[in-house]
């Protein structure tokens, strides 16, 4: 039997804000996207990887050629230690859902290392300066692997 559950929102004001979060092109997402490009990187966003076997994911920034996903964690949606506070209204509802997200998270990165892939996971806290520089390590890293002609 399937059983629905609905949480009320607590206020005018949580459902407001709850409604104003988008799941990309993030404030954070475009400051990091942005200071690549600068850097004269190019990369593809938001882009769905298949991997095989019904497994799909969609990092924020990709380096397909490179195998580099990059994804930029929101501090209240992925529960960032720091930065991170529950609301006090349906604390059980939130707990759960940000420990669903942390147990996606995990998923994704094993199904993308299964496919070989580098995954890069940043906070929103480290966008754009922290975050900037490790990218330009590891994609100057990969290149430097990749076999010349």
């Amino acid at each position: 039997m399937i059983r629905l559950v609905t949480v009320t929102p607590s206020s005018a004001h949580a459902s407001a804000t709850m409604r104003a979060n988008h799941g990309r092109d993030t404030g954070p997402e475009v400051a990091l996207r942005s200071a690549l490009h600068a850097r004269g990187l190019r990369f593809r966003k938001n882009v769905r990887l298949d991997l095989g076997q019904g497994r799909r994911v969609r990092p924020d920034i990709a380096f397909p050629s490179l195998r580099l996903a990059v994804f930029v964690d929101g501090c209240f949606w992925h529960g960032c230690q720091e930065h991170r506070s529950l609301p006090t209204s349906n604390a059980s509802f939130w707990r759960e859902k940000i420990e669903g997200t942390a147990r996606r998270d995990k998923q994704q990165v094993a199904w993308l290392y299964e496919a070989g892939w580098t995954v890069l996971r940043v906070w929103e806290h480290d966008v754009p300066d922290c975050a900037e520089r490790r990218i330009i390590e590891l994609v100057d890293e990969l290149r430097s692997r990749r076999p010349t002609a």
